[in-house]
């Protein structure tokens, strides 16, 4: 029998900071960029009840680590369930299962951080983030720890969400937030722009960016969904969390390219391969950049393991015992 960690909710919240979440998954960006295994994300769809079971993994041998996400949405309760469960990448055992919907936020979040600290000017203070909630919030408060930042615009369709998310944030950060009527003026003189909705439709126009901003758009992981135009793919060095995306589940992306705007040479790389030095990332400051980002193992892995080793030094969690194959195969 090995003994395994199990973490609640509870256990992981407030565990680590922002900062420690992006250290973290640049870190697992890294070991990607270097040869580090991840797929995207699978998700199957069932009809009647209505929902979908997700999942995603990584292994990341020098974080020591190795698994990801199995989650699921819809069905009969209309609610959402994350479970992740985490192995040693060295002896195979099981370390941890966690409940993982509270860190979700955060490690996405950090994904965007780590993209922003990767492609965005040095300079970069001025941010318009479309969309108000949990998402919006966890990669606002990571680009915070990555850029010195002045002046945030927040638009979401509805005004008491995109206020309160104004609100809220202004006594977190530093900055001023504001939030804005429309998606265009939340654009305007951006530096960097984080798209985090559900959309279906493009929602703002690729023609309004300015030269040298920096996107991420973390909320068109379905074919048939985007939330950037063709515009501004176009106008873009683009970017993955993985490339395999590019023709499976980035919606912006493969419109584009069912439109001839562009075709899959335009595909700069993979995050990790910035962050590993092994490609460029943004050469100028007049360069326009997107980072795709659909959700992976990465950031995952690399965000449940820091929970773990957090928890462990906390003395957080209870235990569950897991028997290793050689002992429950009995065929008895």
């Amino acid at each position: 029998m090995t003994q395994t960690l199990f973490l609640t909710s509870e256990d992981v919240a407030g565990l680590a900071t922002p900062a420690e979440y992006v250290d973290a998954v640049r870190e697992g960006y890294r070991q990607r960029g270097n040869g580090a295994a991840a797929e995207p994300r699978t998700k199957l769809v069932n009809d009647d009840p209505a929902g979908m079971l997700t999942t995603y993994a990584a292994v990341l041998p020098d974080t020591g680590a190795m698994g990801g996400y199995m989650y699921d949405a819809g069905f009969g309760a209309g609610d959402a369930w994350f479970m992740t469960p985490l192995f040693d990448a060295e002896s195979g055992e099981p370390l941890a299962l966690l409940d993982g919907a509270s860190m979700n936020p955060f490690k996405t979040g950090a994904a965007g951080g780590v993209a922003v600290d990767a492609l965005a000017r040095e300079d970069a203070e001025t941010v318009a983030i479309i969309g108000s909630g949990a998402q919006a919030r966890g990669q606002l408060r990571a680009i915070d720890t990555v850029r010195d930042l002045d002046t945030v615009w927040v638009y979401s369709p509805t005004k008491e969400s995109r206020e309160a998310f104004a609100a809220g944030m202004n006594e977190r950060l530093d900055a001023s937030v504001a939030a804005v009527a429309s998606s265009a003026a939340a654009i305007e003189d951006a530096d960097v722009v984080v798209t985090a909705t559900t959309a279906s439709e493009p929602v703002f126009d690729g023609d309004l960016l300015e030269p040298g901003t920096h996107v991420t758009a973390m909320g068109q992981y379905h074919p048939e969904k985007r939330e950037l135009d063709t515009t501004a793919v176009e106008r873009a060095k683009y970017v993955f969390d993985l490339e395999a995306r590019a023709t499976s589940d980035a919606g912006s992306f493969i419109h584009a390219v069912d439109e001839g705007v562009v075709d899959e040479s335009h595909v700069h790389g993979e995050l990790g391969e910035v962050v590993a030095g092994r490609i460029e990332g943004r050469t100028d400051d007049e360069e326009i950049t997107v980072f795709d980002s659909g959700g992976t193992g990465i950031e995952t892995v690399a965000a449940a393991y820091l929970l773990y080793e957090k928890a462990v030094e906390e003395g957080l969690g209870t235990t569950l015992e897991f028997a290793p194959a050689s002992e429950a195969l009995t065929g008895e």
